[in-house]
C-alpha cells in the first residue's frame, strides 16, 4: 500500500504512523523522516520558504519515487506527504514513513526515497530573507547523497 501527499495542510505524524500500523501484523519496523523549515539558510535569515509545483508532474515524480524504493526493498507500506505553499521556520515540510518486516530495509528505503526527493522531485523553492527574495539552488550535498544510490543499483 502506498500514501502519496502534496498538500497545503500541516500534517499529524503520530496519526500517520497509526494509520499505516492499523491491524498490520506484518509490520516489524517503520522508519521515518520529517524535515522542516529552518530559520537560516546559506548564511541568512528566513521568514518563509514558499514551495511550488506543477501537480500533475509532482505526482508522477513521486510516485516512481517509491515505485523504485518498492522494487529496491522488501516493503508493506510506504507514505510520503509533501507539503506546498508558504511556510514559516519550525513548520514540518515533508513525512517519509517505509513499513516492512525488518528495519534494514526500512532504514534503507526511508534514506533512498528522502535522497531521491530532495534531487528528482520537482518542487521550485523560494525563500524570503531580510535581502529580499530568492530560489534556492540544488545543493552539492544532495546530489552526492542520491547519486550512492545509483552506484550500488550499478554495481
Amino acid at each position: 500500500m502506498t500514501t502519496i501527499r502534496i498538500q497545503n495542510q500541516d500534517f499529524d505524524l503520530g496519526a500517520e504512523l497509526n494509520a499505516m500500523r492499523a491491524g498490520n501484523a506484518k509490520i516489524g519496523a517503520v522508519a521515518s523522516f520529517v524535515g522542516l523549515v529552518r530559520d537560516v539558510n546559506d548564511g541568512a535569515g528566513v521568514s518563509t520558504l514558499t514551495l511550488e509545483h506543477y501537480p500533475a508532474m509532482t505526482r508522477k515524480a513521486l510516485g516512481g519515487i517509491v515505485d523504485e524504493a518498492c522494487a529496491r526493498w522488501e516493503l508493506i507500506d510506504v507514505t510520503v506527504i509533501h507539503r506546498v505553499g508558504e511556510l514559516r521556520p519550525t513548520d514540518q515540510i515533508v513525512l517519509v514513513m517505509v513499513a516492512s518486516r525488518h528495519r534494514g530495509d526500512a532504514f534503507q528505503a526511508c534514506e533512498f526515497v528522502m535522497d531521491y526527493l530532495k534531487t528528482q522531485a520537482p518542487f521550485w523553492k523560494k525563500e524570503s530573507t531580510p535581502q529580499g527574495e530568492r530560489w534556492v539552488e540544488a545543493r552539492e550535498s544532495d546530489e552526492l547523497a542520491s547519486s550512492r544510490w545509483r552506484v550500488e543499483q550499478d554495481s
